[in-house]
């Protein structure tokens, strides 16, 4: 199948050219046609199979196609859970609308809204929002969002983990009862499920490919290893094996800025990027290890969507993440777009709960190595770790429902 076989216009296919982009990923075949027919979807999508241009090529073809107004008013909103993945989901709407007479923006917290202002006020068709940011300003009056007719729910399931329910509720309630709905989760939850049924009306299904499954082109292996020698461990991999790019999951902030200040002082160029730095200080960061000036993004979960980052040859879980899914959404930082990929997990004899609750998900037995003089204490207990920083916020905003629901979303947004 190609793009033009879809029925996208010729501008749009244009700057799909540009991009080197020959064929339709299968979530692109199987969501942009029923979106170009009006149709409310709920699509599930692995991370990096091309998800977000399966509702950003549509609907700025349907935008495109309306009859555009002298003063723009905003007639698409896409709604994510973290600035970087508004950020990459922007980036894309601009390369794909290039050849198009349509205005876009990206709001989200943690920089000046002055400048976030000034873009809005000009006019714009497309807003790409977080939901702190978005609600501020509409309590402000600056932003309304009456006018939409296209509405998209990206990372879903993120938004929930998040504490994001409310918002997006809060949203909703601003906006036309007669609009399109897409919305876009890496799983179909429970959660997820009712969330959609309150927002889609006689929604397709769109399943691109088995719930939970990891990408076929990412290769996975556990090293066994005590706890006080990971980061020994780690540095060893990564200085032997001359890796150049490699992204590190930790557990919590302090963990990962810890780790960081270890890496710099074998002479491994390293950054950190977590809730607690500001916007100016992840942006740099990420900037760096995209170029290669930064060799390690030590990050956690907030980095697991949303880091469009081509061809990230290694991801290594220095601690695993004590909710499945996560370990997923990690992975699913390499293996992008067809290329290959190495997931490499650091596993502790505290651990071992989580790693039999990942295979089960992924319905794989993940190949196990021990090297030798990193070996696993065998005096080590095997309880579970305490779920601590980031994740214990969330999970018990979750529960609770809580006015540090609140607080805790701000240093995401």
């Amino acid at each position: 199948m190609s793009f033009q076989s879809l029925g996208l216009s010729e501008a749009l296919l244009k700057a799909i050219s540009k991009k080197g982009y020959t064929a339709p990923s299968p979530i692109q075949q199987k969501a942009i046609p029923p979106i170009l027919k009006g149709n409310d979807i709920l699509a599930s999508a692995q991370t990096g199979t091309g998800k977000t241009a399966g509702f950003t090529l549509p609907l700025l073809h349907i935008l495109s196609e309306n009859r555009r107004e002298k003063f723009k008013p905003i007639r698409a909103l896409i709604l994510t859970p973290t600035r970087e993945l508004a950020a990459q989901v922007y980036a894309n709407v601009r390369e794909y609308g290039a050849y198009l007479d349509l205005r876009s923006a990206v709001i989200f917290g943690g920089v000046n809204q002055k400048p976030q202002v000034a873009q809005i006020k000009k006019g714009i068709d497309i807003l790409v929002a977080t939901p702190g940011r978005l609600l501020d300003l509409q309590n402000q009056g600056i932003i309304s969002l009456k006018r939409v007719d296209i509405f998209v729910l990206d990372e879903a399931d993120r938004m929930l983990d998040m504490g994001f329910l409310r918002d997006i509720e809060r949203v909703i309630k601003t906006m036309p009862d007669k609009r399109q709905n897409l919305m876009f989760s890496a799983t179909f939850s429970k959660d997820i499920k009712k969330l959609a049924h309150g927002i889609l009306n006689n929604p397709i299904q769109v399943e691109a490919t088995p719930q939970n499954t990891t990408v076929e082109a990412i290769s996975q292996k556990v090293y066994r290893v005590a706890k006080g020698l990971k980061t020994n461990l780690i540095i060893k991999l990564i200085s032997e094996g001359n890796w150049k790019q490699v992204l590190v999951f930790t557990r919590t902030k302090h963990g990962a800025n810890r780790l960081c200040e270890k890496m710099k002082k074998t002479g491994i160029s390293a950054a950190a990027i977590h809730g607690n730095k500001s916007q100016g200080a992840r942006t740099k960061a990420l900037d760096g290890f995209k170029r290669g000036s930064v060799r390690v993004l030590v990050a956690t979960d907030i980095a697991a969507r949303g880091l469009d980052i081509p061809l990230l040859p290694h991801v290594v879980n220095f601690e695993l993440p004590n909710v499945s899914e996560d370990y997923v959404h990690r992975i699913g930082r390499t293996g992008r777009a067809g290329a290959n990929g190495q997931a490499l997990s650091l596993v502790s004899a505290d651990e071992t709960t989580y790693l039999i609750d990942i295979e089960k998900l992924i319905g794989e037995k993940i190949e196990v190595e021990i090297i030798e003089g990193f070996e696993p204490d065998p005096n080590a207990s095997a309880e579970p770790i305490k779920p601590g920083g980031n994740q214990q916020r969330r999970n018990s905003n979750n529960r609770k429902g809580s006015n540090n629901k609140s607080k805790s979303r701000r240093r995401y947004n």
